[in-house]
């Protein structure tokens, strides 16, 4: 069952990376199977300053995160929810340490002020560890950016931080 406006706002609001360091700013849809979310990388982001003075591109490193935080992270905290039966309320104590990048290209360059669409597809999800196909792409379809990525959800509020 897809979730609504209100449950994708919530789990958005659990992410727990925070600006400058939030590289997903809409879930546009949210099921068991998946998600999509997407980030306008703007003009004004710290890591264009020196990547690359006069030709700035967005780091990879940063797409793979973007990726992690749609296809891994929020993907995750709604599956918690559903698997395990948390609270709401609970969500904020769930961190997930990314644990797995393989697969991974970047297939064209995403410049500063662009939109991109991630695109995560569980592969599984199973005692708190989740593994996507996480694709990025342009409005058009054009993908920028995929691999298979995988994260572990930890509870903060049992003394692990």
């Amino acid at each position: 069952m897809a979730a609504d406006q209100t449950m994708r706002e919530t789990i958005l609001a659990a992410v727990p990376q925070q600006p400058p360091f939030r590289f997903i700013e809409e879930i546009r849809e949210l099921d068991e199977a998946g998600i999509v979310g997407s980030y306008r990388f703007r003009r004004e982001e710290y890591f264009y300053r020196g990547h690359f003075p006069g030709q700035p591109v967005t780091p990879g490193v940063i797409l793979i995160e973007a990726m992690a935080q749609t296809g891994v992270v929020a993907q995750g905290l709604y599956l918690s929810l559903l698997k395990s039966g948390a609270a709401l309320r609970d969500l904020r104590k769930i961190t997930t340490l990314f644990t797995l990048a393989e697969e991974v290209e970047f297939l064209d360059i995403v410049a500063p002020g662009e939109e991109i669409v991630f695109r995560g597809r569980t592969i599984y999800f199973r005692r708190g560890s989740l593994k996507s196909a996480v694709t990025g792409e342009r409005k058009n379809g054009q993908i920028v950016c995929r691999g298979i990525l995988a994260g572990a959800g930890i509870d903060r509020s049992a003394g692990c931080e």
